[in-house]
């Protein structure tokens, strides 16, 4: 599948108004305030729990290391 950016893979709608974008694609899970599932999330810390167990961007990143 190549480089593919989070909101590229999602089909996220909401993408420039993520800190995410344009820069953190591929590293979302590590960038304070995304937006994921519409809503703004916290730290990596607060966040990484939902994102090991929701989001299929990052199992897919995970499995393409």
């Amino acid at each position: 599948m190549g480089s593919v950016n989070c909101w590229e893979y999602l089909q996220c709608r909401k993408k420039d108004e993520c800190p995410a974008h344009p820069n953190h694609g591929r590293v979302c899970f590590s960038v304070t305030g995304t937006i994921c599932q519409g809503e703004v999330q916290g730290t990596y810390s607060e966040k990484i729990k939902k994102c090991r167990e929701s989001c299929s961007f990052y199992r897919k990143e995970l499995t393409a290391l």
